[in-house]
C-alpha cells in the first residue's frame, strides 16, 4: 500500500515556526522528485518547495523564499518542511507530492493556521 502522511501542522502565531513531516510508505522516497503544496480557501493549489530539482538548486515560490526550507532524510523516508516566519497569508492545507514519471502521490493534507 502506498501512502504519504503528513503530521506537524496547527495553529500558530505570526513570526512562529512549524515543521511539517511526511513519511511515505510502499515506496522509496530517493526514488521520487518530492513538492510541497498548499492550498488555501478559494485559490488554487500553489507549489511552494521542491526538492531534487535537475541542473539547479531548489526554486521556492517566491512567497516563500528565505522563511521556509524543504529537506528529506532518505533513511527515515520522510519529507520535511521548515516553516519560519509564519504570516497569516500561510494559513493553508499543506501536501507533500511524489512523482515518478507516471506516478504521482499525494499526503492527505495537513492543516496549517497562522492567526493572532
Amino acid at each position: 500500500q502506498v501512502q504519504l502522511v503528513e503530521s506537524g501542522g496547527g495553529l500558530v502565531q505570526p513570526g512562529g515556526s512549524l515543521r511539517l513531516s511526511c513519511t511515505a510508505t510502499g515506496f522509496t522516497v530517493s526514488n521520487y522528485a518530492m513538492r510541497w503544496y498548499r492550498q488555501a480557501p478559494g485559490k488554487e493549489r500553489e507549489l511552494v518547495a521542491p526538492i531534487d530539482n535537475v541542473g539547479g538548486p531548489p526554486n521556492y515560490a517566491d512567497s516563500v523564499k528565505g522563511r521556509f526550507t524543504i529537506s528529506k532524510n532518505n533513511a527515515e523516508n520522510t519529507l520535511y518542511l521548515q516553516m519560519n516566519s509564519l504570516k497569516p497569508e500561510d494559513t493553508a492545507v499543506y501536501y507533500c507530492n511524489a512523482e515518478r514519471g507516471f506516478r504521482s502521490y499525494w499526503g492527505q493534507g495537513t492543516q496549517v493556521t497562522v492567526s493572532s
